[in-house]
């Protein structure tokens, strides 16, 4: 018999405090090892942690919606045996538990009830509309919670559930105040880094992509046989990748410390993918070794697990630079921030048709797309980011010279 203290574990990548979104376990409760007993959620991602020991529930010393300091102790365990050692390494990713925790007896003789399955995502979005998860019905494989599942449920007519716990009104104006956690937070304090350490400088422009629109439905047919969506993004990585190879120093990070700019001889693409969670930016590794193909297919993966919040720590680090297409959401113009410590960020703006007037001034309608370049002054200066950004629409107007450029 003895008292085991579980201290929040090292998640590795440099991050230092994680939120507490759910306790699976409440004090009295049996565990045994390797049940899930707590979801946090740090800047990365939202995870299922594992209880290392077998035992009895003595204390559980941090509340739903705290922050926690990694290496503070949030559980106390009686009654222990078959103590686990610490799984802290930074190369060990926190497995995502989708499966419902095991339901041991507690103290009582009693069974609670089988928790109810769903992924992470699920049950976060669960929590802000106020729906308990034990009350839906799954209509996914093995009676899987969905998120369409907990919509239907939320808008049954019935009684009013509660709001998330996590948010709370104040004043007779029924104003709401949400606490700036997770997700949210870490863009909010990437956000400022970036602005307050990077001194930013927007370009933007326009290009005719006649040709590009021409070539994109030409080979859509092919890329669908293969199951794959081709969008306009494997085309625009291609044109900015095989620019940063001709101004490599926007494919680079400022070493402050160093004092030294760091040119990078890879290129792993940042896409940024909005999300209702918050905007999060997975890596395409090694873009310029990848046909447009093979592109579509990991961006349709990636968009897809970004949505799911299924993707690891591996998925969104490791950018060289990175990519944002605002025009998916009808953006014609922005000033992107950008993903410090990189020196710069590409925007692609939406395709609509305009009026151009050609050399011999004549007048015709062209499907015009509008992109924007923000650079960090003290790496890029206006003659190099406008030369590079002439060069990535002189890919998009002329994809045909794309080919030149892929290995």
């Amino acid at each position: 018999m003895a008292a085991y203290e579980w201290k929040l574990p090292d998640v590795g990548e440099g991050i230092h405090e994680a939120e507490i979104v759910k306790w699976h376990v409440a004090v009295g409760d049996t565990v045994e090892p390797d049940q899930p007993i707590v979801e946090i959620q740090t800047d990365k991602a939202t995870v299922d942690i594992p209880s290392p020991v077998a035992g009895r529930v003595e204390k559980i010393l941090a509340e739903e919606g705290q922050l926690v300091t990694v290496g503070t102790v949030v559980i106390v365990f009686d009654a222990i045996r078959g103590v686990k050692a610490p799984e802290s390494a930074p190369d060990r990713e926190p497995q995502v538990s989708t499966e419902p925790a095991p339901s041991p007896a507690g103290p009582d003789g009693h069974i609670p009830t089988r928790r109810a399955l769903a992924t992470p995502a699920v049950r976060k979005l669960a929590r802000e509309l106020g729906v308990d998860m034990q009350q839906v019905q799954g209509s996914g494989e093995r009676g899987r919670v969905l998120a369409e599942d907990i919509r239907r449920f939320k808008e049954a007519p019935g009684p009013e559930p509660s709001p998330a716990p996590s948010a709370r009104r104040v004043s007779s104006a029924e104003a709401l105040r949400v606490p700036l956690r997770g997700t949210r937070r870490a863009i909010a304090e990437h956000m400022v880094r970036s602005k307050f350490t990077a001194p930013h400088v927007s370009t933007m422009d326009e290009v005719d992509v006649s040709a590009l629109v021409a070539l994109r439905q030409e080979m859509k047919a092919a890329a669908e046989a293969s199951s794959v969506k081709l969008t306009y993004l494997p085309f625009i990585i291609k044109a900015v990748v095989a620019s940063l190879k001709r101004y490599p120093y926007l494919n680079a990070s400022l070493d402050d410390a160093a004092q030294e700019i760091v040119l990078k001889p890879y290129y792993h693409i940042g896409l940024a993918v909005d999300d209702p969670d918050g905007l999060v930016v997975p890596v395409v590794k090694d873009a310029d070794q990848k046909s447009l193909i093979e592109l579509a297919r990991e961006i349709q993966d990636l968009t897809g697990r970004a949505h799911q919040h299924t993707l690891s720590r591996e998925d969104m680090s490791g950018s060289t630079f990175t990519i944002t297409n605002y025009g998916s959401f009808g953006g014609m113009f922005a000033t992107p921030v950008i993903n410090y410590p990189e020196v710069g960020i590409f925007g692609a703006g939406r395709i609509q048709k305009r009026a151009v007037v050609l050399e011999d001034d004549s007048i015709v309608v062209r499907p015009v797309m509008t992109v924007s370049l923000t650079f960090d002054h003290r790496v890029v200066d206006g003659g190099t980011a406008g030369r590079f950004t002439n060069q990535v629409m002189r890919y998009l107007n002329r994809p045909a010279e794309l080919f030149l450029e892929m290995n």
